[in-house]
């Protein structure tokens, strides 16, 4: 890239035809620099920004790794239990005849299921996930995924805010810096990563071609609360987008840091208590004929 600058050519053209190095927006805010003699001050705004996305990125990988650890720890141990302790009771129980209530039927049931097609349910998992994937790959599917994560309980708010978050990052650092909101918007609408906010913006940016502001087509979406709206209003009609569009961004970075705190405080109570219940239930049922055994002994 560096012999291409030097034969010549303009950073951002060099940086475009490296993409898999650098993303568009890092290639539109170079070029917008490059336009107006501010390329300094551009990659300073490019700098916080990338600072900012990689922050709230990390904060929502460091929420899933509590529970991707239970789900580990809680699998393997059920897939122990059914495959091979609880053959050892059912064996013990079938030799000395004794009564079995519904729980520990139940239980054996699941054992041998597990037992006889442990092949189909290992892999069930890895053809699920394949098929999930070719599903969100369409554009009937990718949709129809953003649509019930959005709407799904505890998380869709979460991945709303942070939507809403980086989107509106992504523009405002854009309009800072010179680049045309056609053209911003274009490259936002992607930042997201969720179709059903992609195709909002794009209908925004349809609409502002045909000379309309951007506010109504994003509260005609449904997808961006009354606040974002209004928001984006004010700073059309003041000339301040970019600021208004910051501070949009700032508050919503907070109600994501706040909305995960919430999030982890919920899910590791509801795990431990999930993990509790399913070894703790398979137990029991085992050791329930038992009980009834040493009662009528007694």
């Amino acid at each position: 890239m560096v012999g291409d600058v030097e034969a010549g050519d303009t950073l951002s053209g060099a940086m475009g035809r490296h993409g898999k190095v650098f993303s568009e927006l890092s290639v539109s805010l170079v070029a917008a620099g490059e336009a107006a003699g501010a390329l300094d001050t551009i990659l300073g705004r490019l700098a916080d920004f990338l600072e900012k996305h990689g922050a709230l990125g990390r904060k929502v990988r460091a929420a899933l790794i509590y529970p991707a650890m239970i789900l580990a720890v809680t699998v393997p141990a059920v897939a122990i239990l059914l495959i091979f302790v609880i053959p050892t009771f059912e064996s013990m129980f079938a030799s000395a005849g004794v009564p079995m209530p519904l729980p520990t039927r139940t239980v054996i049931a699941a054992s041998g299921v597990v037992q006889r097609y442990w092949w189909a349910l290992a892999g069930a998992v890895p053809v699920l996930a394949l098929l999930v994937r070719h599903a969100c790959a369409t554009s009937r599917g990718r949709l129809l995924a953003d649509r019930l994560l959005l709407a799904a309980p505890l998380v869709g708010g979460l991945l709303r805010k942070a939507a809403v978050s980086r989107f509106t990052r992504t523009l405002g650092t854009l309009v800072a810096s010179g680049v045309p909101i056609l053209r911003g918007l274009e490259v936002a609408a992607r930042t997201p990563g969720n179709r059903v906010i992609h195709d909002a913006v794009m209908r925004s940016r349809a609409a502002i071609e045909r000379g309309e502001t951007i506010a109504r087509p994003l509260e005609e979406s449904g997808v961006f609360t009354p606040m974002v709206v209004r928001m984006v209003e004010v700073g059309e009609q003041t000339g301040a987008l970019d600021e208004m569009l910051a501070r949009v961004a700032d508050f919503y970075e907070q109600e994501v840091d706040t909305a995960l705190e919430a999030v982890v405080a919920m899910v590791e109570p509801v795990m431990i208590v999930v993990l509790g219940v399913v070894v703790g239930g398979m137990i029991v049922a085992m050791y329930l004929p038992i009980f009834e055994m040493i009662t009528a002994v007694g």
